[in-house]
């Protein structure tokens, strides 16, 4: 006979009674049952654990031993029980995070604050790049969800347009079209303009080179090993203007005016492997849904205002195709 969690909770429960029918009582099972068992566990185990009496039952040296892991087990179990149901619910756990867009303002870091508030047992990483290389890592389980430009689809990826943002050009302060409330794209194709060398700036260097090309321009475009606090400092120093996204304007850059360019508008996407069971990803791709939907009739309105941006280049550079 296997021994069973019953059982050991049968001997723990005869121990704290005192008595087998009281221990059926509590347990509420027949006292017959209790006694078979426990019985049929000390032949097992070629031991006994209690010394039985008219009045009761107590604990042999044995008994006692048994008793005390008893305890500790159930209680591993329970804990196990517990932290397994929480996982299962979502609520513990872990989610590993790719990001192609900055957390100082917009749906991200809204998403990202209110699943923190709600599910403070989750571990969330994070992770810079571009969409190809987190798309690649989604792929091999490496990150468990990805938000990017754009509303492709990827291969062996299940994905969902959740919010747009407006893209902003960045000016330095004394620039001509500093104090304009938009400008439009026509109105920068003389520009020099700066990107850094890590991600998204070969993204924005080739959207940059797209929208000037239609213009019918060569693009001045300048690349620079730095990140994007010093590339807004560049632009301060008026080494060059550059472009970002609209959550990137909440943040303070000294020198610098962001001002959003007339009729551009970016997509972006969650990207995550269908075979990911992870629970912890689905109560966040569930409450993206949520937020999404209740800023959807906003979201729509802008959208049909301003068309999206065509495919960018970045979409075809999925490493699989």
């Amino acid at each position: 006979m296997p021994i069973q969690v019953r059982h050991i909770s049968y001997v723990i429960a005869a121990a704290d009674h005192g008595s087998f029918r009281r221990a059926a009582a509590a347990l509420g099972v027949q006292e017959s049952a209790i006694s078979r068992r426990i019985r049929e566990l000390e032949d097992r185990l070629g031991t006994t654990f209690f010394i039985r009496s008219s009045g009761g039952v107590k604990l042999t040296h044995a008994g006692k031993q048994f008793v005390l892991r008893g305890r500790k087990a159930l209680s591993e179990i329970g804990m196990a029980k517990a932290e397994v149901a929480a996982i299962g619910r979502g609520e513990d756990g872990h989610v590993r995070i790719g990001i192609f867009s900055s957390l100082a303002s917009g749906f991200l870091s809204d998403l990202i604050r209110t699943f923190g508030e709600r599910h403070r047992a989750v571990q969330l990483t994070f992770v810079d790049g571009n969409p190809a290389e987190h798309v690649a890592a989604v792929r091999q389980h490496q990150l468990d969800i990805a938000f990017i430009t754009g509303t492709a689809e990827w291969p062996d990826c299940d994905s969902q347009h959740l919010w747009s943002e407006r893209i902003h050009v960045v000016l330095p302060t004394g620039h001509p079209r500093a104090d304009a409330e938009q400008v439009h794209f026509d109105e920068l194709a003389g520009e020099a303009f700066i990107v850094s060398e890590s991600a998204p700036g070969e993204e924005i260097h080739d959207y940059l080179v797209q929208r000037l090309a239609d213009l019918g321009r060569h693009p001045d475009i300048q690349q620079q090993a730095v990140g994007r606090d010093n590339l807004m400092r560049l632009v301060a120093l008026g080494r060059g203007l550059t472009v970002t996204s609209e959550a990137t304007t909440a943040a303070q850059f000294p020198g610098v005016v962001f001002r959003p360019i007339n009729g551009e508008i970016l997509p972006f996407c969650a990207v995550w492997s269908p075979r990911n069971d992870n629970p912890a990803l689905r109560s966040l791709l569930d409450l993206a849904r949520t937020m999404a939907r209740e800023e959807g009739e906003a979201v729509l309105s802008e959208n049909q205002q301003a068309p999206f941006l065509p495919a960018l280049p970045l979409q075809s550079r999925d490493p699989s195709e």
